[in-house]
């Protein structure tokens, strides 16, 4: 089966599983967001590790979402964040 840009069916398994959180989070385009619903619905290998990810996450949100971080740490990571420099890698494939 061919799934997400027409790749190897096995390789998007990778792929769809390293971007749940992005999914889950919303922080991905909406365009992605099809893409990664449609292989979902059908996939059953990974709909069932998005459903374990997906309670995980719920979990989480119940015991602590209405907890916030202190001030002060909030701020930390602002600084950290606004310091950090994104490095891209990318590879050429020769033949």
């Amino acid at each position: 089966m061919s799934g997400l840009n027409g790749e190897d069916h096995d390789t998007d398994c990778g792929i769809v599983l390293s971007e749940v959180y992005l999914y889950l989070d919303l922080e991905c385009s909406e365009d992605r967001r099809t893409l990664i619903q449609k292989h979902l619905d059908d996939c059953d290998g990974c709909l069932r590790e998005y459903g374990i990810e997906h309670e995980v996450k719920a979990l989480v949100s119940r015991c602590c979402g209405d907890e916030k971080a202190p001030r002060e740490l909030r701020e930390r990571l602002r600084v950290k964040l606004d310091q950090l420099e994104v490095q891209v890698e990318t590879r050429e494939y020769l033949p």
